[in-house]
């Protein structure tokens, strides 16, 4: 004996399903874009972080050579030999915004510089990122 069905029975979705799908298909992207974001800032801020601690490196190097220079008289020639892995010119880093850092390696530690305000945009001096950070 064959089961009975019911005439009524659909076979897919309602469209509360598809809404509610859609729905959390958008909420689980924006997620993804915002941690993108996010990651992409911190990457940035890492990679200058990095920048900073090599020049900062290379000035206590050449004052090591160099015990009666200070710090306010170093130019990029002085440096760059002592940079780790000489690229051959003083590094440099952009903003989030992808504007163009300034470095001021005749500070010590060494800062970056943005329309000659002092650049970090975590506020802090101690989370290694945008500064040299506690070494």
């Amino acid at each position: 004996m064959k089961p009975l069905r019911n005439k009524h029975t659909t076979r897919g979705l309602s469209l509360i399903e598809i809404t509610l799908v859609i729905g959390l298909m958008l909420a689980l992207a924006s997620i993804i874009t915002y941690s993108v974001s996010a990651m992409t800032d911190w990457q940035k801020g890492r990679d200058a972080s990095e920048k900073l601690k090599a020049v900062y490196i290379a000035q206590k190097s050449y004052m090591a050579d160099h015990p009666s220079k200070v710090a306010s008289s170093f130019t990029s020639s002085e440096l760059i030999p002592y940079l780790p892995n000489r690229p051959g010119a003083m590094p440099s880093a952009n903003s989030l915004e992808d504007q163009s850092l300034e470095l001021n390696f005749a500070v010590m530690p060494p800062q970056f510089f943005l329309g000659g305000a002092k650049y970090d945009p975590s506020d802090s001096p101690t989370d290694s990122l945008w500064d040299v950070g506690s070494l």
